[in-house]
């Protein structure tokens, strides 16, 4: 890869970061010529880096206008949540009937780091991570690596609404304390169990966050 192809796509990571952990916010503009100056690159590269972003759901762009983080869509989001607590319902009880004792204790170490984590300086983006990578133990574990990814790709305007609903109700130590319900659920092999709290699991951004949505927040997403 050439040094100007290399460039592009440190510029594409940086600003899909900034995007998906909301320090570009959802309707910010993003003028061509300030990202030129940001990474002293010329024009060519940012549209081709922008152009990306669109085409990846991050930017809505509008000719000879302007270019904009895209809003977020609500409705989008509620049919994945949707999609989510079905189908992780059914990989958590399948994971549930075939765990090994090391794939149990995978689950076990995630949430120590996470308690760890939470007891020194964190950033948002480092408790999401760690968040996503207890989810994909169990899709893992029964062979459903490819399920985990593509969900993971679908995910982009979740993914932002997730970060949203951390930065703005900071609630680390809820998130923990549900994970540990949820190894208890595991390790208990309560499959009746697993629907119900998937279910909460997943809402609870919406549930959260509330009224803010269309007060607070109201100008994130696409109005419907």
């Amino acid at each position: 890869m050439d040094a100007q192809a290399n460039n592009s796509e440190n510029i594409y990571r940086t600003l899909r970061a900034e995007i998906l952990s909301l320090q570009i916010k959802p309707g910010q503009p993003m003028p061509e010529n300030e990202l030129c100056g940001r990474f002293c690159v010329s024009r060519t590269p940012i549209r081709a880096v922008l152009q990306r972003l669109s085409n990846a759901g991050l930017v809505t762009i509008v000719p000879y206008k302007m270019t904009t983080a895209s809003l977020l869509n609500f409705e989008e989001i509620n049919q994945l949540i949707y999609m989510r607590v079905a189908v992780e319902s059914m990989v958590l009880r399948d994971f549930i009937k075939t765990y090994t004792p090391t794939q149990l204790e995978k689950v076990r170490y995630v949430i120590r780091k996470h308690t760890v984590l939470l007891q020194g300086e964190h950033t948002t983006e480092q408790f999401y991570a760690l968040d996503s990578q207890l989810h994909e133990i169990w899709f893992a574990a029964i062979s459903m690596n490819g399920l985990w990814r593509a969900i993971q790709k679908a995910q982009t305007n979740y993914t932002r609404f997730r970060m949203l609903d951390i930065v703005a109700t900071q609630h680390f130590s809820a998130i923990l304390k549900e994970h540990e319900t949820l190894f208890d659920i595991i390790e208990k092999k309560d499959e009746a169990a697993v629907e119900p709290f998937v279910r909460k699991h997943l809402y609870g951004g919406v549930e959260r966050l509330g009224e803010r949505l269309t007060t607070e927040f109201a100008d994130y997403f696409i109005k419907q």
